[in-house]
Formats: C-alpha cells, structure tokens, sequence
C-alpha cells in the first residue's frame, strides 16, 4: 500500500492546477483509488483498496470556510488556478473564500467534485487524461 510520504513526494511535482493531471496518474499508480481534501486545514483521506485508509495532517494555518458558497467566483478562480496562475496554497485560500469546504477526486470516474459547507456539490469536473489536450 501507499504511504503519505509517497504522496507528498507526488504532490512536490505540482506547481499549479496545470499539473493535477499528471498528479492524479501518479497516485493510481501509488494505488490510492479516492481522496478527500479539506480545504480548512489541507489535511486530506486517502482511500485504497482492500479497505485501506490513511490521512494526512494539515498543511497550513486553518482557513474560515466562507457561507454562503459563490459558485460563479469559485469557478473562475478554477480556471485561472488550472492555468497555472496560483499555487496550490493559494488556491486553498481562494477556495474558503468562495465557500468550498473539500473536494473529493474519485480515481475510476476520473472526477474532482467540490463541496460546499452543507455537503452540496458546487461543481464536478472530469479529470483531463496528462498529456492530451482538451479543446
């Protein structure tokens, strides 16, 4: 199974959102099949299979999540995070102050859903494959 020193050695290759493609191809490879990241603090679930779990501590300072969620505001900020413009702290940032609470990506669906306080989805996206490019 994986360790979290494995992963943060994968997540030390990501420099922006433009890199969470080829992040996600190195945990499948780690076998780790669905994680959920919280976004007050960073600290993340790892889920793999046969049941196996493990959590990461946090990553910064706790952030105040933001309520009521702006989903319009968070979403343009997505996009310019996955353009490369912020880091991933940053992000994080950004995204407690539009509200969103975590993000869960799910290895075999491919997706990255956010969540806002109340457990309501603000956006689900399909994980690009790394290295092709989606027009």
């Amino acid at each position: 199974m994986f360790t979290i020193t494995q992963i943060r050695e994968a997540h030390a290759k990501v420099k922006s959102g433009a890199d969470f493609p080829n992040y996600v191809q190195d945990l499948i490879k780690l076998g780790v099949e669905r994680y959920e990241n919280y976004v007050s603090d960073g600290h993340t679930l790892y889920q793999g299979g046969n049941g196996f779990n493990t959590q990461s501590g946090a990553k910064y300072a706790t952030l105040e999540i933001a309520d009521p969620s702006d989903k319009l505001q968070f979403q343009k900020d997505l996009k310019e995070h996955q353009q490369g413009k912020t880091d991933y702290v940053t992000f994080c940032e950004i995204s407690a102050r539009s509200g969103v609470e975590k993000w869960v990506v799910d290895m075999s669906k491919m997706t990255c859903t956010y969540y806002d306080k109340t457990g309501n989805e603000m956006l689900l996206e399909t994980i690009p494959v790394a290295g092709v490019n989606i027009q």
